[in-house]
């Protein structure tokens, strides 16, 4: 299971990437693999201004939906095309072409406070 050092996570299993006051979000290989296989990813919240932990669009595998979770505060600017034709990148490449949306940041200091790389690996473990 892949955990790349360069990320944040949370403990609903969703991982960000910061850069600058933009951010990349996406599920884990842990939370893709738990799903099994993504046949369908339904966000529709482009220009909503959404909290921490407010659901932001639903993930769908063949055997269960699963809710998106936002990781901190902010406003979702864009959602990854690719996943329309090709929901199944989450699988492949959870943190590379699966990737979710991405977000323009409240409080980029909110991102320090999630788990860092080895406390969700132990979290998982």
């Amino acid at each position: 299971m892949q955990v790349p050092d360069t990320l944040r996570y949370t403990k609903d299993h969703e991982w960000i990437k910061l850069e600058g006051n933009t951010a990349t979000i996406g599920i884990t290989d842990f939370a893709q693999h738990e799903l099994g296989d993504i046949v369908f990813v339904d966000i529709n919240t482009v220009g909503k201004s959404l909290g921490a932990n407010d659901i932001f669009g639903t993930v769908e595998a063949v055997k269960t939906v699963s809710d998106l979770y936002l990781p901190v505060a902010g406003t979702i600017n864009e959602i990854n095309p690719a996943l329309e034709s090709n929901p199944e990148n989450v699988n492949t490449d959870p943190y590379g072409t699966g990737w979710m949306i991405k977000m323009t940041v409240d409080n980029p200091a909110d991102v320090e406070a999630l788990l860092d790389a080895a406390a969700y690996n132990a979290m998982v473990g």
